[in-house]
């Protein structure tokens, strides 16, 4: 069997790595930036510390600041026409998965205009052309956008989000730069956190992983288990690691896909545009012994690498409890809430909820077979 591993084809990871966005635009002699952001960011001087960069040393660019949370066709089709209104020939992406992920879709039409209607772009599209250069520029501690091959696009005509899985968009630069997520708020640090904890806890038990994979989901999960604490409390250190920790998660979960937390919670953004770290954190632990069966010893390790002592004088049962539980302890430390209701699901909305997830592209990795019967009774449980 062959395996596959897609990258960036260049990485700066750790406080400062932003200087490296000057040097790489001057070496790749690009003459315009499009800089993709919303307009807190502008509003609160986090993606200025690039736009400033930039003017000092006279590159040049234009801001698109349109970028909302769980991105829509309507954005996308924006950022195209400003794109060509700019003359711009590659983008800066700046801000969480929903600036880069705005980017991507941008990049591939523009060099791909066959695809003009964005929801073409649905699943895994076989596009001819590499995307417009993306420098992409996280500050979040959870998509890890930056280095992978997927983004999700919301149909709000209707009513749904959709994975485009495209090796041809992943951002040919990523700029990790834990200074970035500095002014992150606490609530968005923690759901991004657990975000990525799902990445790699998804990614380590989905269907098509395999032993490189493994070994950075292993080491991600390590890394956010001990570090997303500390960066709610914005402490410099824990900010790094887990900078750091997404990207290791998305180095791996891009290249083998994800299961049904991610399809259980795209729906819900596109319902109730639910914060996206929101819904997998709320979702992940039952998920988690829906799937139990399905994963052999992999919860041993999963249990290890949170920090459980012990694990190997554990039963099955035993470190299989002793994983989720500890999930579940690093949710309620970071204050995730627990129930669907809490973040605004509807009760009769559920049904629909299911019959979406069901068609997600994400659902087919879930180690465990399943139904819209099933899917419904796990949103139940969580109601």
């Amino acid at each position: 069997m062959v395996n596959r591993m897609i990258l960036n084809e260049t990485s700066y990871i750790g406080a400062g790595a932003i200087e490296n966005i000057v040097t790489e635009a001057k070496i790749r002699g690009y003459k315009k930036a499009l800089v993709v952001t919303d307009k807190d960011l502008i509003k609160f001087n986090v993606a200025t510390r690039v736009t400033e960069l930039l003017k000092n040393n006279n590159l040049e660019f234009e801001i698109f600041d349109e970028v909302k949370a769980n991105p829509t066709i309507n954005v996308v089709l924006k950022g195209i026409e400003k794109f060509k209104e700019a003359k711009a020939d590659y983008i800066i992406a700046i801000g969480g998965g929903s600036s880069i992920d705005t980017a991507k879709a941008i990049g591939i039409i523009i060099n791909n205009p066959e695809y003009s209607d964005v929801r073409s772009l649905e699943g895994a599209v076989e596009t001819k052309n590499k995307c417009v250069d993306i420098i992409a520029v996280p500050t979040t501690a959870g998509t890890a956008a930056e280095v992978t091959i997927n983004y999700v696009i919301t149909d709000e005509e209707k009513k749904r989000k959709f994975v485009c899985v495209d090796p041809h968009d992943i951002p040919i630069i990523a700029v990790v730069d834990s200074e970035m997520m500095s002014s992150m708020p606490k609530g968005l640090t923690a759901a991004t956190g657990m975000d990525a904890l799902t990445h790699a806890i998804e990614g380590y038990i989905t269907k098509g992983a395999w032993e490189l994979t493994d070994a950075l989901h292993l080491k991600a999960i390590e890394i956010i288990s001990r570090s997303l604490r500390s960066a709610v409390n914005n402490e410099s250190k824990g900010r790094e690691d887990m900078a750091l920790g997404q990207y290791v998660a998305g180095m791996g979960f891009s290249n083998v896909g994800l299961g049904i937390v991610h399809g259980m919670a795209h729906p819900l953004g596109a319902f109730y545009d639910t914060p996206h770290g929101i819904a997998n954190a709320v979702i992940l632990p039952y998920v988690m012994e829906y799937n139990a069966e399905a994963t052999g010893e992999k919860y041993r390790e999963i249990a290890r690498a949170m920090g459980v002592t012990g694990v190997d004088n554990m039963s099955q049962e035993e470190y299989r409890k002793a994983a989720i539980d500890a999930v579940k302890k690093l949710s309620e430390d970071v204050g995730i809430p627990k129930t669907l209701r809490e973040i605004g699901v509807k009760e009769e909305d559920l049904k629909v909820l299911a019959e979406s997830a069901m068609a997600d592209a994400c659902t087919p990795g879930n180690p465990r077979d399943t139904s819209i019967e099933e899917i419904l009774e796990i949103y139940k449980s969580i109601y």
